[in-house]
């Protein structure tokens, strides 16, 4: 937007600001069983699909499932999509007599006459597809019948197989799985050919896939009943019908996704649209219920027809099993035999949770969760449905039934869940017997609750995501996955891969996700953009995941006396002062934006409401959202320092806030015709505003107590000043708050040095008055450089700070710099140099400077493996780079010392105590040890052990502040102390204990580390 690059200049950005942003993950393609069948190009032995204006017909089986007739349609569909053509459906029980020399047979082995009949004879060889669980076949058959020449037969080992089967046909024609959600065009193509040759996609690692469609209003909840018509329950307009799940239904059986948690927020999926589950049965879905739902039946059922000291149970309406304990399972009884009524196919979960998401009321005691699974049991049995599968669900609370020694019987699924932000809380323990219900895992990519609703967009780094994906696969957890991935929309990428990662892990092992990236721009977008466009969103994924976008307005610090963890709700996590660190994430944001936009001038018109959707939305209002707060929280510096350009700031933020809410209007009125009026109503920016909504505005969004979302609005509000009509000096310095006159002791830069990697040090003279006036900025030594000796101050000037190495001394030194405005005012600044004694070709290793030496954890000197376990690289997987984690992971725990280890030669010039910071990916201990444990030392120096878990105090289970710092600032932050007599190189190294380790950065601070998120740029390395 020009309006934000107008804003931009108001900053005080430089070159430097403009850091690079990580590479897409390189991949290295290599044989798939997911090949490509589905050319534009004739080759020997094709089949025609269409071409010339025909296509070839498609049969199918009458006698074939339901769902198998639907997606025959829609590959029907999808034929003409592609091609113009629409072909013929014929339905035949047996291999039809017709004039077409070519066809294509569509059926399910053991369901469908045509298919059978073609196994008869021998012509169809299903070997490694027949019994299996969804598994897909297309082949093509040489004279199936008489007449014809050849079918292609797209055969499946049940019906999911069939329907996957068809859907990978129309994804490899060239339709997106998301054509309708994100108003995909289909690739154009004149003529269609299958290839010859067995193509298969495989067996599902994951049994049972799918997603939860949760925290839906505003957005989902508002547009879901203007596009498909109210709700059918009396009073609830806001149901969700059968029309919107049908489109839900479609795109999780193109995406390879079998189950499906609907959503809850005041809705009930069975009262909703008495057609629901029927509609669930005829596309072949697999029905559940979230983590509170038992017995399928979702809360809302209950809370709708319960209350006022009565229920349809002849209760007294409390949804406490000690206290209304008839009703209660007479309810969850009608839940079972709706079940069996209704034969749709479903997952019950097991278990009880209290009203609204809590802990049970009735307390926690395991006696009692035994005595509900044994009536939830007996109720199944007394159905005739205890073969049904069954999951009991450890979400929050829940988890500590399991850590108590609570076992379901064996034959349930046990889903252990991550903490709501993406890492996982527990993990089965390698030595207990295997349970034949298996374990499942319950993930999120949406929440609501403690720390604070992330809900807007994608925040979603693959690669992170990726490790604890793998991790849960590792450990054998693969019977089912579900994600909570809120609205769907806007969800689209991770929410695919998620998907395709459950499909087949072993394909999309770590060196492949820029492989995947690209397919998936490809299969939205077309090959010709395909990769700068992966390259955007790889890019957007490593940023937007440092921090969620609602936690922009929150600053965490630690009490350093007490360890108390304190918020702030009216401040930038981003340092303003520190290594102009706002500064050069908004300038990121801000690069990435116009990577995005002029790949949209370069798009045909029919794709740029799919762009806009799946890439350009989401970067474009985020790079506003960072351009907004830069000027918020620098306005609100400058107000407390009496700037003249205070108030252009806060008219910039008002700006940036007017193009958001542009934003939003143009997705809900204009952007494909208004289809999608209303979704874009979720606020993001007015987080944290106590006297507006009231105590929970921590954490939860800008809503009524009645739970109607506020409309956004900045917090806290840009402030303006009134501005006297004079000239008056003042003076701000890098690295610092304070500032002159207010300062009573000179202001002092950070230190100079040869080797600093950190961004020029800057002293900024500001007006704090109207009227402009000259100034002078004389160094006292000749070899300090400054980049403006004097000149006009309007607003306000911005001097960078050099110094000419080859002259100054050695040594440390202590230079000033003095500034002299209006009417006699002067300022002294200091400038403190070190440049050490030792010649640069003697260094090694990354060189201390500025009292502080930082390294990307991948950047190791050496990396030393032990008892077959080494350290593996996770690409960008971190905050700012990417993170080292152990592999295998599922590698026993090492003792302190004897696991393998990475080392990082260092030079220091200081010597006595350091203090070194070890910045991890924000995991929680998920083996069954005293707490997820690494050990660090220095040279040979005995290693120190930290235990993260007991060293932070986070507590996933309580999800206690110390907990809610480490998944909110996306880090787990420890500290060692140590002592190094001598000054020069040394070796720092960092030991595997536990396995599931992921590290990001170190940092040894020798006294000069200034506070900032991210930590200080990587130091300069030599070799």
């Amino acid at each position: 937007m020009s309006s934000r690059r107008a804003f931009l200049s108001l900053l005080p950005l430089t070159a430097a600001a403009a850091a690079a942003v990580p590479a897409a993950t390189p991949a290295h393609a290599t044989g798939r069983r997911n090949a490509a069948f589905v050319a534009s190009t004739w080759q020997p032995g094709s089949l025609t699909l269409a071409a010339s204006g025909k296509a070839a017909p498609l049969v199918v089986s009458s006698a074939d499932h339901p769902g198998v007739l639907r997606v025959t349609g829609d590959l029907r569909d999808d034929i003409e999509r592609v091609t113009g053509t629409a072909p013929a459906v014929h339905h035949h029980d047996g291999l039809p007599a017709t004039s077409a020399r070519e066809i294509v047979i569509i059926g399910t082995i053991g369901r469908s006459p045509l298919v059978d009949q073609l196994i008869a004879g021998g012509r169809l060889d299903v070997s490694g597809i027949e019994g299996r669980w969804e598994t897909s076949l297309q082949q093509i058959v040489d004279d199936p019948a008489p007449g014809v020449d050849r079918a292609l037969v797209i055969a499946g080992s049940d019906q999911r197989g069939t329907i996957y089967g068809v859907y990978e046909t129309s994804r490899q024609l060239g339709v997106s799985p998301w054509y309708w959600w994100n108003d995909v065009p289909a690739r154009r193509r004149e003529r269609a050919y299958i290839l010859p040759g067995r193509h298969t996609q495989g067996t599902p690692a994951v049994k049972y896939r799918g997603f939860f469609i949760n925290d839906e209003n505003p957005a989902l909840g508002t547009w879901a009943p203007r596009h498909f018509g109210p709700g059918h329950a009396p009073g609830h307009a806001g149901g969700f019908t059968s029309a919107f799940y049908a489109r839900v239904f479609e795109v999780m059986l193109r995406l390879k996704a079998n189950y499906l948690w609907p959503a809850v927020w005041g809705r009930a999926f069975a009262e909703d649209d008495p057609a629901n589950h029927a509609t669930a049965k005829e596309y072949g879905i697999v029905m559940g219920t979230s983590h509170e739902g038992p017995m399928m039946r979702g809360i809302e059922e209950w809370n709708r027809h319960a209350g006022g000291g009565t229920d349809p149970y002849g209760g007294n309406g409390e949804w406490s099993y000690r206290r209304n304990r008839e009703a209660i399972e007479r309810y969850w009884a009608d839940g079972i035999r709706r079940m069996k009524e209704e034969d749709f196919e479903g997952v019950v979960t097991l278990g009880m949770r209290g009203n609204g998401d809590v802990s049970l009321p009735d307390g926690d005691g395991i006696e009692l969760m035994e005595t509900i699974l044994a009536a939830q049991r007996a109720i199944l049995e007394d159905a005739g449905h205890l073969d049904v599968p069954q999951v009991q669900t450890l979400y929050k609370e829940v988890q500590r039934y399991w850590d108590q020694g609570l076992r379901p019987p064996d034959d349930v699924t046990v889903i252990f869940c991550d903490d709501n932000w993406g890492n996982l809380r527990k993990l089965p323990d390698q030595n207990l017997p295997e349970r034949s219900g298996g374990y499942g895992l319950y993930y999120h990519f949406d929440y609501v609750g403690v720390g604070r609703n992330y809900k807007w967009v994608d925040t979603v780094n693959l690669a992170a995501t990726w490790e604890q994906l793998h991790l849960a696969h590792q450990y054998g957890v693969d019977r089912l996955w579900v994600v909570n991935c809120g609205d769907m929309k806007a969800e689209e990428l991770p929410l695919q891969f998620f998907l395709d990662y459950a499909w087949d892990p072993g394909h999309w092992s770590l060196d492949r996700l820029g492989e995947w990236e690209r397919a998936y721009a490809e299969t939205n977008f077309g090959p010709r953009h395909a990769a700068e466009i992966a390259e955007v969103l790889h890019t957007y994924g490593v940023l937007q995941s440092r921090r969620k976008p609602e936690l922009l307005n929150r600053r965490i610090t630690v009490d350093p006396d007490t360890g108390e963890v304190r918020y702030d709700d009216a401040a930038t996590p981003y340092s303003l002062e520190n290594h102009r660190e706002l500064e050069r994430v908004t300038a990121e944001w801000e690069h990435l934006d116009d990577r995005a936009e002029r790949i949209a001038h370069t798009l045909p018109a029919e794709q740029r409401d799919a762009y806009y959707q799946l890439v350009q939305y989401q970067v474009e209002a985020t790079a506003n959202l960072y351009a907004l707060r830069a000027a918020q929280f620098t306005g609100l510096l400058y107000a407390r320092q009496g700037r003249a350009a205070t108030n252009a700031l806060a008219d910039a933020a008002e700006a940036r806030f007017a193009d958001d809410r542009a934003m939003s209007d143009y997705y809900n009125t204009t952007l494909a015709d208004g289809k999608w009026s209303g979704f874009q109503t979720q606020p993001k920016i007015g987080y944290g505003d106590v006297e507006r909504y009231g105590p929970d505005a921590g954490w939860q969004q800008p809503q009524t107590p009645d739970h109607q979302v506020l409309p956004d609005a900045i917090h806290p509000a840009p402030r303006r000043i009134d501005v006297p009509e004079r000239a008056e000096l003042g003076v701000a310095v890098d690295g610092s708050t304070a500032w002159w006159p207010d300062a009573t002791e000179p202001l002092v830069l950070p230190e100079f040095s040869p080797y600093q990697t950190a961004p020029e040090q800057y002293i900024e003279i500001f007006n704090r008055g109207q009227r402009p006036f000259s100034c002078t900025v004389t160094p006292s030594e000749k070899w300090l450089k400054v980049s403006h000796s004097g000149g006009p101050v309007g607003d306000q000037l911005r001097v960078t700070v050099t110094v000419d190495w080859a002259k100054a001394p050695r040594g440390r030194t202590r230079a000033s710099i003095t500034v002299r405005g209006p009417n006699g005012a002067t300022a002294r600044v200091l400038a403190p140099v070190h440049r050490p004694e030792v010649n640069r070709h003697e260094l090694k290793g990354f060189i201390e400077a500025g009292g502080y030496v930082a390294v990307e954890a991948d950047h190791h000197t050496r990396a030393v493996g032990a008892g077959g376990v080494r350290w593996h690289r996770l690409p960008d997987a971190g905050r700012t780079g990417a993170a080292m984690t152990p592999f295998p992971v599922t590698a026993a725990r090492f003792a302190p010392g004897a696991g393998p280890c990475l080392e990082y030669d260092l030079t220091l010039f200081s010597t006595g105590r350091l203090r070194l910071w070890v910045y991890a990916s924000p995991r929680n201990n998920v083996l069954p040890t005293d707490g997820l444990t690494y050990a660090v030392s220095f040279d040979d120096q005995p290693p120190q052990s930290v235990n993260i878990t007991a060293a932070t105090g986070a507590d996933d289970t309580t999800m206690n502040k110390q907990w809610a710092r480490n998944t909110s600032d996306n880090i787990n932050l420890t500290a060692t102390d140590h002592t190094l007599t001598t000054a020069g190189r040394h070796t720092l190294k960092l030991w595997m204990v536990d396995p599931t380790m992921v590290v990001q950065k170190l940092v040894a601070d020798t006294g000069g580390l200034r506070p900032s998120y991210l930590g200080p740029p990587e130091s300069l390395r030599l070799r």
